[in-house]
């Protein structure tokens, strides 16, 4: 399966520091995968779906892309099956 081209991201990076939490709305299955602030929240549309974890590895690796870091340095604090999730960036 292709990923997913995303163009105009958010620039992200001043939130890439160590121990910064992103709160996060997501939507799976969406008809595109974006980033975009929504009344203050950043909302994920992602086009996989909800199972397995898949909408949670395409959100990872979104945040990754609009924080210019790599998705191993991101990692899924709280809402596991939620849509709200709480993401937080890891040191090196």
């Amino acid at each position: 399966m292709a990923r997913a081209k995303v163009k105009n991201l958010p620039d992200l990076s001043e939130h890439a520091r160590p121990g910064q939490e992103l709160v996060v709305k997501v939507t799976p299955n969406a008809s595109r995968t974006c980033l975009v602030f929504n009344q203050g929240l950043l909302h994920a549309l992602v086009t996989v779906p909800p199972e397995h974890g898949k909408a949670n590895a395409a959100v990872t690796r979104l945040l990754a892309r609009a924080l210019g870091i790599a998705p191993s340095r991101i990692s899924l604090l709280r809402g596991q099956s939620s849509r709200q999730k709480t993401f937080r960036v890891e040191a090196n």
